[in-house]
Parts: C-alpha cells; sequence; structure tokens
C-alpha cells in the first residue's frame, strides 16, 4: 500500500538509506530512470547494509512508464509545495499511496508537477535551507503516513532481543 517513488536519483548513499527505510516500514521503492548510479555499486550495498536483497523495488524507464503502470494517490514532496507534508488524511486512502522525490540537484520538474499543483507537499524548515537530504526527507514522509496509520503490520519491541531487555540492565 505504501510506495516510495524516487525520480531520477543521482547519489547512491541516499537511495540505499532510502532502501533501508523501505524495508524497514514493508514499503515499495520504485526508481524511475536515469539513475545517476548502478544498482550494483558497492555504495549502495553499504548504505543499505545486508538488507538490500529484501528490499522490494521497481526501476522505470521513464516517468511516463511509471505512470502508465501504478494507480493510486500520488503526494509529490518538492521545495515548491504550500503545504506540510503532514496535511492529507491518509489513514482514510485505501488506494496504493505514492510518496513521490525529486533527484538531489533539481527536484521533480515543474513540467510533471504543475498537473498534480494541488499534491505538492514540502516539509517545513527555516528559510536558512532550501531542502533536506533526500533520504531524511523520504524518511520522514513515510514515518508519517505510518504514524497516521497507526504504524500498521510494524513491531514495537526488537524481535531479537528480550521483551525484558532493559529492565534486566
Amino acid at each position: 500500500m505504501l510506495n516510495v517513488v524516487l525520480f531520477e536519483p543521482e547519489i547512491p548513499g541516499n537511495t540505499g538509506n532510502i532502501m533501508r527505510t523501505c524495508v524497514a516500514t514493508n514499503t515499495t521503492l520504485h526508481l524511475i530512470k536515469p539513475l545517476g548510479f548502478s544498482l550494483e555499486e558497492k555504495y549502495i550495498k553499504r548504505s543499505g547494509v545486508n538488507y538490500i536483497d529484501k528490499c522490494k523495488y521497481y526501476v522505470y524507464e521513464n516517468i511516463n512508464d511509471f505512470f502508465a503502470q501504478n494507480n493510486g494517490e500520488y503526494f509529490f514532496f518538492t521545495r515548491y509545495g504550500h503545504k506540510p507534508h503532514s496535511t492529507p488524511n491518509f489513514k482514510k486512502i485505501k488506494k496504493p499511496i505514492y510518496l513521490i522525490f525529486g533527484k538531489e540537484s533539481t527536484g521533480i520538474p515543474r513540467a510533471i508537477l504543475k498537473p498534480f499543483i494541488n499534491r505538492c507537499y514540502r516539509i517545513p524548515m527555516t528559510a536558512n535551507v532550501r531542502a533536506l537530504n533526500l533520504s531524511n526527507s523520504v524518511a520522514i514522509a513515510v514515518y508519517e503516513v505510518l504514524r497516521q496509520k497507526d504504524y500498521e503490520s510494524l513491531l514495537f519491541d526488537e524481535p531479537h532481543k528480550s521483551k525484558t531487555f532493559i529492565e534486566e540492565a
């Protein structure tokens, strides 16, 4: 149900971090070409640690290819948005949710955003910063959706330790 879309990502470390976030949250990742790196690069694997093989992801030739294959509710994250990322009521949405982010250097082109102007959101920040790091932005947006949906299917306790680990210390 929850999907992250990266439009022409450029930095392998960001994509690796996002892959880890996707595995941690049962989120599907969609990558739109051109990519600024090879998915086989050691930097992607290092950023994603041992989790990349558990990441469900798809690669598309272009944005039109992505739109043709994926129906649902689209939410665009851009510095041009005028509403905070927490504005949508994600809890009420029953269709697949797609959180769409642009490339690190230039974001999502205005021509793509224009038809979706009412679906453009911005993570609030001071005037001293143009934008947050892409992997940080993705994590903020993903966890906002999950917070609103009461963290469906996520664990509240660490699965590999005793539930009384802290209490026993």
